[in-house]
């Protein structure tokens, strides 16, 4: 019999960059990182495992922009191109560092792992990784999600409902387009939820979403299973808040198994070690250095005189960090059968997926590691949200106030004195552009096509990650500039159908740049009635 079940969620999500304008462009490197470090590698964890017959089961949610991206036949030559180089350069370094065993030993690391990328990209998965997330999805191994089309912070919007059914509609639409059926679960950006969010989710089928630990422990109802159980929302809408205790044992920046000090240093690379001549083919398209992807350090501690990195120690550290991840969750669930605890516990460990793998090298062995010693510990299971749909029938009823997963519980990332500026704009946006919707209910041809855009545009402006960028203080030049792109195609937009004159020229250059949602129907941000 299980003492305690465990939901393992990964939100896949990065903001849609793609510049076609330029033959290189180093912010795109995001996306070619993420697929190098996280979302390949866990494609082969899934396929060993399956081969191995070992029973996972697990969640994750896809993020439009993150599809569209990852779809997108200009990204996917560029990445070939990406792989192609970082072949070269591990090639280069196998002989750089031939005199000195440890080292040598992670260039070899770093070709397989391209060699391997390259191969599964291009003849495994023809350059669509979505396939092989859909496969697992079909044989029952993946619940895949959607979240907000431009992974908006939807409570920044809730006095303009269109807007948040717009984000919502979108990513639904982009959901079935690429997995050929209907999501049931929704991961709300940032978990950042505003009372009244369930109803526009349910209008729109999604049965369940998830929730920062304290929305529920500050509901209107104190749980009497805490967050460990999903409660229901008044309309029926299923809430999975996040059990900070499991996640922070990953996370935590100053305790969580990713800073142990045999593991892979995120820091330190050769990007900034070497000689700018030696890496010059390699770093095309930057105006200084960073980082290249090839890192010889360990953790190590608090100092600047890092350790080599070995894989084989780091290898050893996964396993016993999955077996404590997995005794940690069991005695828990021990003390609350102790106390009287009604159910079996339900433990939501919600995760970026990108922490897997890109940030912790080894994130992808620790989940593998997982599910391979879960088979010998019958006490567990893990399961997705839809399993506990269908496995009971009485949820704990509340509600819920407004919150979020992130500092301070709430929105003071998104809106600050760094980013605010960005919410006076976009709220002005998504007015004009329901009032465009008025003026114009029926159009068609250059118009209809323009309106589409500026409805692109207005989506584009509200993603969540250039206001965190700006928070951040990181790529602020890069986000401050894209927001004041969105809002000036947007304003030209608004001006030019006021003024009855569309520049064909210029929005046809518009459209193949930002080519996200080619789909989109502008009429989607009609207001509310």
């Amino acid at each position: 019999m299980k003492n305690v079940e465990i939901a393992l969620i990964l939100n896949a999500h990065l903001p849609f960059v793609r510049h076609p304008e330029y033959p290189v462009f180093l912010e795109e490197r995001w996306l070619f990182e993420a697929l190098s470090e996280t979302y390949l590698p866990l494609l082969r964890v899934f396929h060993k495992l399956e081969e191995d017959g070992v029973p996972f089961r697990l969640t994750m949610s896809f993020s439009p922009t993150l599809t569209a991206m990852l779809t997108d036949p200009l990204l996917k030559d560029r990445y070939r191109r990406y792989l192609e180089l970082q072949i070269e350069l591990a090639e280069k370094e196998l002989v750089r560092t031939a005199a000195d065993p440890v080292l040598n030993q992670v260039a070899q690391l770093y070709r397989r792992l391209y060699k391997h990328n390259q191969g599964d990209f291009i003849d495994v998965y023809q350059g669509n990784i979505l396939r092989g997330f859909s496969y697992f999805q079909k044989k029952g191994y993946l619940e895949i999600l959607t979240t907000a089309a431009t992974h908006a912070i939807l409570p920044l919007y809730q006095d303009a409902p269109e807007a948040v059914a717009a984000q919502i509609q979108v990513a639904i639409e982009s959901y079935q387009r690429n997995f050929s059926r209907l999501p049931r679960g929704f991961w709300v950006p940032e978990c950042a939820y505003y009372p009244g969010l369930e109803t526009l989710l349910k209008r729109n089928k999604i049965e369940y979403f998830f929730s920062a630990s304290h929305a529920v422990l500050l509901g209107r109802d104190f749980p009497s299973r805490g967050v460990f159980a999903p409660v229901a929302l008044p309309n029926g809408m299923l809430v999975f808040p996040r059990d900070m205790v499991s996640t922070n044992a990953v996370w935590s920046r100053d305790k969580g198994y990713p800073s142990d000090p045999v593991y892979r240093d995120f820091y330190r690379d050769i990007g900034f070690d070497l000689d700018q001549k030696y890496l010059e083919a390699y770093t095309e398209g930057a105006n200084g250095r960073f980082a290249t992807g090839f890192k010889y350090h360990a953790v190590t501690g608090a100092t600047d005189n890092k350790l080599p990195y070995k894989p084989d120690l780091a290898a050893q550290k996964v396993v016993e960090h999955a077996k404590a991840f997995l005794e940690a969750r069991i005695r828990h669930a021990k003390q609350l059968s102790d106390v009287g605890f009604d159910r079996v516990p339900l433990v939501t460990a919600p995760f970026n997926a990108e922490l897997f793998g890109h940030w912790w090298f080894e994130g992808p062995q620790w989940i593998d590691a997982l599910f391979r010693q879960a088979v010998n510990r019958p006490e567990l299971g893990f399961v997705t949200p839809g399993d506990v749909l269908l496995d009971e029938t009485e949820f704990q009823k509340t509600e819920i106030p407004f919150s979020s997963w992130a500092t301070g519980g709430y929105a003071e990332v998104w809106v600050d004195g760094s980013n605010d500026w960005i919410l006076r704009h976009t709220h002005q946006m998504v007015k004009r552009m329901a009032e465009l919707v008025d003026r114009f209910p029926d159009i068609q041809g250059r118009k209809e096509r323009a309106l589409n855009q500026a409805a692109r545009e207005v989506l584009l402006a509200q993603a969540s990650d250039w206001p965190l960028i700006l928070k951040m203080g990181t790529t602020v030049g890069y986000a401050e500039k894209r927001v004041k792109e969105h809002i000036a195609n947007f304003n030209r937009i608004y001006d030019s159908l006021s003024s009855n004159v569309v520049d064909t020229e210029w929005l046809t250059s518009l459209e193949k740049r930002n080519n996200i949602f080619p789909f989109l129907d502008y009429r989607i941000f009609k207001r509310s009635l």
